[in-house]
């Protein structure tokens, strides 16, 4: 059931030294393609990385928060073409997260690398710093990276007594 994969995703960020199968790839960009787009305009662009040399790179995009990823044997770079449609951050946001569901029902970990809006140090951003290892076009903006692979920690979900039912409403607020 889908609720019971939502309940088991954690982020994960260690990973083990086994490289993710070229199926299981093909899978998650199939689901990444598939991902819902405001009006069917598809503004997102992804980069697969398997090159262990430039995930060490993408893993200094920021100074906080993306040092995790020189253990992952598979990242993918969210981006977008901001002139295909005016709410593409939510359109690569839904491709994210469809990406990291994906990879958790294939028994992959994942976790969230923010570039857009962060600092890769204090005259870079993050973005221009990813645009620059991947060469990426000007056109285009860096959302997110997806670190992937077999996890190599192991998180129990999330009790249920821990959710914030306070911050639901019906009806009205």
């Amino acid at each position: 059931m889908f609720i019971d994969l939502v309940r088991k995703r954690r982020s994960i960020r260690r990973y083990q030294e086994r490289e993710v199968e070229k199926e299981k790839i093909e899978l998650i960009v199939e689901a990444a393609l598939r991902s819902p787009s405001s009006r069917s305009l598809n503004p997102w662009e992804f980069v697969v990385v398997t090159d262990r040399e430039l995930i060490k790179k993408l893993s200094k995009a920021k100074e906080h928060g993306s040092a995790f990823l020189k253990e992952a044997p598979l990242a993918i770079v969210v981006c977008a073409d901001p002139e295909r449609c005016d709410v593409w951050v939510e359109d690569c946001s839904i491709a994210s997260i469809i990406i990291q569901l994906q990879a958790e029902d294939l028994g992959l970990g994942s976790c969230w690398v923010q570039i857009r809006k962060r600092m890769h140090d204090g005259k870079k951003t993050a973005e221009e710093y990813v645009k620059d290892a991947l060469g990426i076009p000007e056109n285009l903006v860096v959302e997110s990276i997806i670190g992937i692979g077999y996890p190599s920690e192991q998180k129990q979900p999330h009790p249920f007594d821990s959710l914030q039912f306070e911050k639901v409403h019906y009806n009205r607020f």
